[in-house]
């Protein structure tokens, strides 16, 4: 029931109001990003949602378009800005995505949004992440965040679809403004963000791991 109706009407109540007291941060954001990183001001990309359907989510961008001589985008590590690491570290440019939870294509508790390309990638258990609408935060935000090795990520995601309920959502919420605050587990290692998700090893009917 919660899944159904109970989410929703949780996340109009929060998010209605905290859009009308965070318009002068929007503003304000926007603005920086306008004159330390250029325009656009929002990064847009397609992302999967419920049961895999792709939505539009926005971000404030984070980095430059600094190009090689080749004319291809640098990597995350070499487009990265001072200011842009800190919109990162303090989650500000996840501020946009609750146009996306007003829309309702997004949660504000749920599996992280990733990318279109990993839809493939995904062992069915995996895939059922995307049994409910994905989240700006999520359980496994709160248990260690880019720090977490895919796997455990997704079993994770697929922990929180089994339990989902509100009393579980508030918790969650909760757990995201301490590990918000303390800026816990926004790079991985020796990434600037997330490593590539290649796939699962699966082991054959041999015992043997196949890619």
């Amino acid at each position: 029931m919660h899944r159904l109706i109970g989410k929703r009407l949780f996340d109009l109540a929060l998010v209605i109001p905290a859009l009308l007291l965070l318009a002068p941060v929007f503003f304000v954001v926007a603005l920086l990003v306008r004159c330390k990183l250029g325009s656009p001001v929002l990064f847009r990309q397609e992302r999967p949602g419920l049961r895999g359907k792709p939505f539009v989510m926005l971000k404030f961008r984070t980095m430059t378009d600094a190009r090689g001589t080749d004319g291809e985008l640098l990597p995350d590590e070499d487009r990265a800005h001072p200011f842009g690491q800190m919109l990162r570290r303090t989650s500000l440019d996840e501020l946009p995505e609750l146009l996306n939870v007003l829309k309702g294509e997004m949660s504000l508790v749920g599996p992280r949004p990733l990318l279109m390309r990993y839809l493939p990638r995904y062992s069915p258990e995996q895939m059922r992440r995307h049994e409910t609408l994905p989240g700006i935060t999520g359980l496994a935000q709160v248990s260690g965040r880019n720090n977490l090795p895919w796997e455990e990520k997704f079993a994770l995601d697929v922990q929180y679809v089994d339990r989902c309920s509100l009393w579980l959502d508030i918790r969650i919420l909760l757990l995201t403004v301490r590990a918000v605050t303390g800026a816990e587990g926004v790079s991985a290692g020796s990434h600037f963000s997330s490593p590539e998700f290649m796939g699962t090893a699966a082991r054959d009917r041999d015992g043997k791991e196949s890619a």
